[in-house]
Order: structure tokens, then C-alpha cells, then sequence
């Protein structure tokens, strides 16, 4: 904390409000955000990065967001059987040589095992119906297939993030679709459910001794979830079916 801060307590206020204000988020159903789009056929599903490389191999995978997976699939499964019939799939794809690998470990290289999805998902019934979009960034709203689908889908006016990581991955898809529908003026609600995302943590005393940066996971999941609440994403505690 800088020596401003300190001087007068405005870091700590606001991370104590900042846990008051995740433990307050409040609940929406199903039926809430289908209704904003004007139906179940006009809602959308997406869920990033639901892989091997993060969920339990590879020197990303972390047990927290492996833990999304049984969640996620119920989730699915329940939607589904309320008629939301668009499920998108963003899933890391990286090459050899990805200049994303100055930041991050080398993970979920394509045809490896670390960029397949994890069992939970393909296992589905409805698997083969989800659309799939590689991408090879943080943000897979710069894939151009991903803006061909979309464009020809103009009657999703609701979307719900699921996955992971809620400061990465989940915060680029979220903030790709608010800000494309501030820009184009269009109706759209995205939703996110705190308890369908996740991020890694990495201690700092571990961080110091591999000489990597920390990475406090509470902090990071309430910070971007917060901040993506100050965009105007819908984030809520959960979404019941």
C-alpha cells in the first residue's frame, strides 16, 4: 500500500467494503435472465477455458477453477432443459512459440492434451451442438470466427460468462461483449455468476521463491468481478435454474 493510502486507511476501507459488497451480491434465476432477453432462444452460454491446462494438468491447472467443472455441467444441463440452446466454447489454442508465454508458463498448446476440454463437458449429451472457437490471446473476442457467429446471431441479447480466469480470460469475454453492445448501441445483458467463475492463486512467499509475480486469488476474483459490476456487467452471487 503506498504511503497515501496508508496515511488515510483508503486502501483498507475499501477492501473491507469490497468483501462486504461480494458477500451482498444478490441471486438471479434463469428465468430472470432469459426474461431480459426476451426468451430462452434469445440467451447465450460462454464458457472459457474449461480445460485440461487449467483444470488439472500443466503448470497452470489450478484446483479451483478443476472445481468448476461438476458446477458448470450441471449449469449446462439445467439450462438446456429451459430451452437455451447457444453454448459457445472459448478454448486456449496456443502455438508453440506464443508470445503470451513472456507472461504466462507454456500452456494449452494446440494438440496437446492441456488445450482438450475437460471430461465434464464433452461427456454432455448435447456436446456436439456447442460451438467451438480457438483462440490464441486472453480475449476471444478477437477471434474472427467467434465475430462470424455472433453476426449471425443478432437475437442473442443475453449472454452468461461462465469459467475461468474470472481476472483473465472470463473479465476479456465479458468486457468484449458490454463494450461491443456500448459501442453498436445495442440491448444486451451480460451476466456473470460468482460462483461459476474462478482464477489460480499463487501465494506470495510461493511467488517470491519461484520468482514469479503473486497472485492472491480472493482478491483477484473480488477485484475483477467488482470491476466488470463498474462496466455494467450483470455479475450476481448465482443464477438459479
Amino acid at each position: 500500500m503506498s504511503a497515501e493510502l496508508a496515511g488515510t486507511g483508503a486502501g483498507t476501507a475499501f477492501l473491507e467494503w469490497l468483501d462486504s459488497w461480494y458477500g451482498a451480491l444478490a441471486p438471479a434465476s434463469l428465468a430472470e435472465v432469459t426474461g431480459a432477453a426476451g426468451g430462452a432462444e434469445n440467451t447465450g452460454i460462454m464458457v472459457v477455458d474449461l480445460l485440461v491446462g487449467f483444470c488439472s494438468e500443466g503448470p497452470l491447472a489450478s484446483p479451483r477453477v478443476g472445481a468448476l467443472g461438476p458446477k458448470t455441467a450441471r449449469f449446462l444441463r439445467a439450462a438446456r432443459e429451459r430451452g437455451v440452446r447457444e453454448v459457445v466454447l472459448a478454448m486456449d489454442a496456443h502455438l508453440e512459440d506464443s508470445p503470451e508465454f513472456r507472461a504466462f508458463p507454456p500452456h494449452c498448446i494446440r494438440g496437446t492434451r492441456e488445450a482438450e476440454l475437460i471430461p465434464e463437458l464433452t461427456e454432455l449429451p448435447f456436446f456436439q451442438e456447442m460451438a467451438a472457437f480457438s483462440k490464441g490471446s486472453l480475449n476471444v473476442g478477437l477471434e474472427a470466427a467467434l465475430g462470424e457467429w455472433l453476426a449471425e446471431r443478432p437475437h442473442l441479447r443475453s449472454w452468461i460468462i461462465l469459467g475461468d480466469c474470472t481476472d483473465l480470460c472470463v473479465y476479456q469475454a465479458a468486457m468484449q461483449l458490454r463494450l461491443q453492445a456500448n459501442t453498436r448501441g445495442e440491448e444486451m445483458e451480460v451476466w456473470v455468476p460468482a460462483d461459476l467463475v474462478d482464477t489460480y492463486d499463487l501465494p506470495l512467499e510461493t511467488a517470491r521463491n519461484v520468482g514469479a509475480l503473486p497472485h492472491p486469488a480472493d482478491l483477484m476474483h473480488r477485484i475483477f468481478l467488482y470491476h466488470m459490476a463498474l462496466n455494467g456487467v450483470r455479475v450476481v452471487r448465482m443464477i438459479a435454474p
